[in-house]
């Protein structure tokens, strides 16, 4: 029996599995070093690199022989670390080399190791207490490390002194790690840095004392305890986080000073050769960041720039210094996200800028779109001339070192991903891909819909012919901020192929507020969650209905998601039953004072001073208005979108007589790994979505 397609997806991790990730170039750009699987569906990461001028790949670390076949042991601390970085795999999932190219030092099951990258000998080192995120200085002699415990630590890669640099006064405290929103919201997932000359480091420390505790229960265990969880839920106190220096000499800890009280938000942290540290630091209302830099001995900080933005300011790279002393950002400016040289606009009006891959002594070098569906690689000169690097309808990504550039590209074509090395009068080099081929390959159109050109892409059954039978409409939407679904990229659109295959038109469409499109698109959404991103899918459904008269049925239309793309499902049938005839809600924040301070407060402001903001984009007030079938899907275990807002709605919906259906997942969190539940959770979707819309 050949197994279905959301079983190999699960299997695969979306047939991510052997695709080469975290890669890294050495300071002399001959080596590139990267963790890749050992094929598609085997979930443990090892550490390769590719020889430049030979194109020959070798073994560095094979997790499975480190351990000695032992399977991996992950602490609630390190787990609850990949939670917030949604990482699925194993084994490998991270490693640091030092500046020399010498070692590369990382963590497997919660224990330290080193390898000599020439020797490629692989040796564990002494630590204490469970090890998180291992970093090298950038002289290759010692390894720093965070703890379960809440310490920072540092042992020589010779094995000798382990000794804690800092320890937390209570069990409140930690030293040396990311604090749960600048994980979850902020993108920022380390805690400490070290300076060039490898000699003292800059190191958070958060106390979560003041954020309120939730229990996150499980219902199929009755004996177990509920689990613990400090929970920063929107109008809530944050975790007090500061940053201190702290040398290894063990003179006591300096504290680098900023207005706390208006700006309690770390967001960025950056010590480049040759400059003082940069930081930047932003308002709790998210209106105001500065850019500051520290003198690492006294704990002074300077202003060197302020972002004031009226709805909020977008966090993106970290600020950082060239190697002239010019201050390098990404800013929001005329509807442009552009970098800035100390605060003028470096790149031109044609590109969105989405990323700084490198700064060089020429120019930066970025990832960016015109078009929002594609993005580049283009380099901006210092002297105004600006180069793509990349061309055609597809999506690239890279990573920039000593003269060697490495692309990751995908595109419509083909459901593959290549990764290529390029180097000055080299040929380019391929870096082997050994993900899984799928069982389809996606028949997507990229469109634009209705007056605002929403791009959209669409899907029908790979046997459909143009036509001959009006089927039912799918949406699939995420729909909310920071995340686009339109993109050209075949393995983007996977799920949707198998989707439609079950004999749906599919439609996947990026609203205002998604990526790519400018600011005034971003801040569109602004207190307005729910009346703008549910506006684009109806124009959206109007739009196809217009554009594919003999081959959609406006008449039987369902929609589909998970996270925000629940709420906007749930939003969609509640409140507009007249175009939505059935939803399937998968962890959907259903009331927003439940969701986390810095996501919600950036977008709907304080609940405190603007209740009336909550309340008109909640779904528990409309509870009363159901009256199509709704599906409603929670993993119990989720410490993100936590299962209270499933069953807040539920509980309204069954107070106001509305009947609906609730499917509870023991033991899943915010990600459904496991190939059973995967399969078997995407099988009764399309089952009950079929039954609803026949």
């Amino acid at each position: 029996m050949t197994d279905s397609y959301p079983r190999l997806a699960a299997r695969t991790l979306r047939f991510t599995l052997g695709i080469p990730r975290n890669l890294t170039v050495s300071p002399d750009g001959a080596t590139v070093r990267f963790i890749r699987t050992p094929d598609g569906v085997t979930r443990t990461g090892q550490l390769w690199e590719l020889d430049v001028e030979s194109g020959e790949e070798s073994l560095l670390v094979d997790p499975v022989d480190v351990l000695g076949g032992a399977d991996e042991d992950l602490s609630p601390e390190e787990r609850a670390r990949r939670e917030r970085s949604r990482e699925g795999a194993g084994g490998l999932v991270s490693y640091d080399v030092d500046a020399t190219g010498r070692w590369a030092a990382f963590t497997l099951s919660g224990r330290l190791f080193a390898v000599h990258l020439g020797a490629r000998a692989v040796r564990e080192l002494p630590s204490t207490g469970t090890v998180i995120d291992p970093r090298l200085d950038p002289t290759g002699r010692r390894v720093a490390y965070a703890t379960a415990e809440g310490e920072l630590r540092v042992v020589g890669v010779d094995g000798e002194e382990d000794r804690a640099l800092v320890s937390p006064a209570s069990p409140t405290q930690a030293w040396g790690r990311a604090e749960f929103i600048a994980a979850e919201e902020m993108d920022r997932f380390r805690g400490f840095w070290w300076s060039p000359d490898g000699a003292s480091l800059l190191v958070e420390r958060y106390d979560e004392a003041p954020v309120q505790t939730w229990h996150i229960a499980d219902p199929a265990n009755p004996d177990r305890p509920a689990a613990e969880q400090r929970y920063p839920a929107a109008g809530t106190a944050n975790s007090v986080v500061t940053l201190w220096h702290v040398t290894l000499d063990g003179t006591e800890p300096v504290e680098v000073a900023w207005d706390h009280e208006a700006f309690e938000y770390l967001a960025r942290v950056d010590w480049s050769e040759g400059s003082d540290p940069v930081l930047q630091v932003l308002s709790r209302d998210q209106r105001t960041s500065l850019v500051l830099e520290a003198d690492p001995a006294s704990g002074a900080t300077r202003t060197l720039r302020e972002i004031t933005d009226e709805a909020w300011v977008e966090l993106s790279a970290a600020p950082r210094r060239d190697a002239k002393g010019r201050l390098i950002t990404l800013e929001d400016v005329a509807d442009r996200r552009r970098v800035c040289i100390d605060g003028a606009p470096l790149s031109t009006d044609e590109w969105q800028v989405r990323s700084i891959v490198d700064v060089d002594e020429d120019g930066v070098l970025v990832t960016a779109s015109s078009e929002p569906s594609e993005v580049h690689l283009v380099r901006f000169g210092f002297d105004g001339v600006v180069e793509p690097l990349t061309e055609g309808v597809a999506v690239h990504g890279a990573v920039s070192g000593g003269g060697t550039l490495v692309v990751v590209r995908s595109d419509l074509e083909s459901s593959g991903t290549t990764v290529t090395v390029r180097r000055a009068g080299r040929e380019p080099r391929p870096i082997r891909v050994l993900a899984e081929a799928p069982p389809l390959q996606p028949q997507v159109e990229l469109v634009r819909l209705g007056d605002r050109e929403l791009r959209a892409a669409v899907l029908f059954p790979r046997d459909h012919v143009p036509g001959s039978r009006r089927l039912p409409l799918l949406m699939d939407p995420y729909g909310g901020p920071g995340a686009q679904r339109v993109l050209a990229s075949s393995r983007m659109f996977l799920e949707a192929q198998w989707m439609a295959d079950e004999g749906f038109c599919v439609v996947v469409a990026d609203g205002r507020g998604t990526p790519g499109r400018g600011s005034a698109w971003d801040r569109e959404i602004h207190h307005r969650f729910a009346e703008v991103t549910l506006a684009d899918q109806v124009d959206a459904v109007a739009a196809i209905a217009q554009r594919y008269p003999d081959d959609v049925d406006p008449g039987r239309v369902g929609i589909t998601g998970w996270s925000y793309g629940g709420y906007l499902a749930a939003l969609a049938v509640l409140a507009r039953p007249d175009v939505f005839h059935a939803a399937v809600a998968g962890a959907p924040v259903t009331e927003w004072r439940l969701y986390d301070t810095c996501y919600t407060e950036r977008y709907l402001g304080h609940p405190d001073t603007q209740p009336e903001v909550y309340d008109a984009n909640s779904l528990l007030p409309l509870a009363p208005r159901l009256e199509r079938p709704l599906m409603l899907i929670h993993g119990l275990a989720d410490d993100n979108v936590v299962a209270a807002h499933t069953l807040r709605l539920s509980s309204a919906l069954l107070a106001a007589g509305c009947s609906h259906t609730v499917l509870p997942l023991s033991g899943v969190t915010h990600m459904t790994p496991q190939e059973e539940v995967a399969e078997n959770l995407k099988l009764i979707q399309m089952e009950f979505l079929r039954q609803q819309l026949a």
